[in-house]
């Protein structure tokens, strides 16, 4: 058995995550201070002698004698990261710091979750790990981009410095349930607007493209990464290679809840990246063969059965 502290560990991927590691006979600390992440996400763990419930902000030190760490605090939707954006490259870089000092000191491996933010608007495509980014350093969505940035500096130099054991994985767009219905991210978007018989809110033409990969996929990636050789420190994209427009991702969400909402266009924000899509080819290779495997329509229909119980339950 191993003692696993999650960061973010009351989100959207954290409780999944938490779900997953508890089942694989593992102790597990969940740390959150709930900006995004919510008790109702982990409330059913509450009961298991091996979960234990930290109200706690990586920003400030923690300490714990642990094996493992995955480092995900930090909110991740544009909604949720430009309302307080110091508050969001404050948690990404003295996260990051926190949680390194604590591996170093416990020898404990720690994985970072990153983004595909980090390619920005790209200029090549789909993304390698070794592009390195189209980013605007100072536009609205710069505090999450450079954030997760600096966090893969930190990462590295704390391997290369100290010796620290680290993994680093980049997040291609992911949804399934536990999203948070006004997290603003696409998929939660489309299919709460659809499912209130609300206007679909595309932005731009519709044309821009984004992969699309359910939760349990990304859980997979994340647990055999930390599972992968001593040494390979990443980082790795974990994504679906499939590319769906905006257009094609609304007409999926109205067919599969059968309704009858009409598309309105409004402009693309500020830096939106036109095309997103991964290169997994590095994942396939050193983590045991791994790729996305749930399609995207059998993956929205999970989905939009968790949001519709949700919305009936606020009722």
């Amino acid at each position: 058995m191993k003692r696993i502290l999650v960061t973010g560990g009351a989100g959207f991927l954290g409780s999944h995550l938490c779900e997953r590691l508890l089942n694989e006979g593992n102790e597990v600390i969940c740390l959150d201070n709930y900006f995004t992440g919510s008790k109702q996400n982990i409330v059913e763990f509450l009961d298991n002698p091996y979960f234990e419930l930290v109200r706690h902000d990586v920003t400030e030190p923690y300490y714990a004698e642990v094996d493992e760490i995955y480092n995900l605090a930090c909110p991740a939707s544009p909604v949720h990261y430009q309302y307080n954006p110091i508050k969001t490259i404050k948690t990404s870089v003295m996260g990051a710091i926190n949680m390194l000092g604590l591996a170093k000191r416990v020898k404990a491996k720690i994985l970072q979750a990153s983004t595909s933010e980090v390619y920005g608007d790209p200029a090549v495509h789909p993304q390698p790990e070794s592009y390195w980014g189209n980013v605007n350093p100072i536009g609205l969505r710069s505090c999450y981009d450079e954030g997760k940035r600096c966090a893969e500096t930190l990462f590295m130099d704390y391997h290369n410095q100290n010796g620290v054991d680290i993994k680093i994985v980049r997040i291609f767009n992911t949804y399934g349930p536990k999203m948070n219905p006004e997290d603003g991210r696409v998929v939660s978007n489309f299919i709460v607007q659809a499912l209130r018989g609300e206007d679909i809110t595309i932005f731009g033409d519709g044309t821009q493209t984004r992969s699309f990969q359910y939760v349990d996929d990304l859980i997979e990636g994340f647990y055999r990464m930390m599972a992968s050789e001593k040494g390979f420190t990443g980082p790795v994209n974990l994504g679906n290679s499939g590319e769906f427009t905006m257009l094609e991702l609304a007409e999926n969400v109205l067919d599969l809840v059968g309704s009858k909402s009409q598309l309105k266009f409004m402009p693309l924000p500020q830096d939106d990246p036109k095309q997103r899509k991964p290169d997994s080819s590095l994942a396939y290779e050193k983590l045991n063969g791994w790729e996305s495997q749930v399609k995207l329509r059998d993956g929205l229909e999970k989905t939009i059965a968790y949001f519709d119980q949700t919305l009936k339950a606020r009722r």
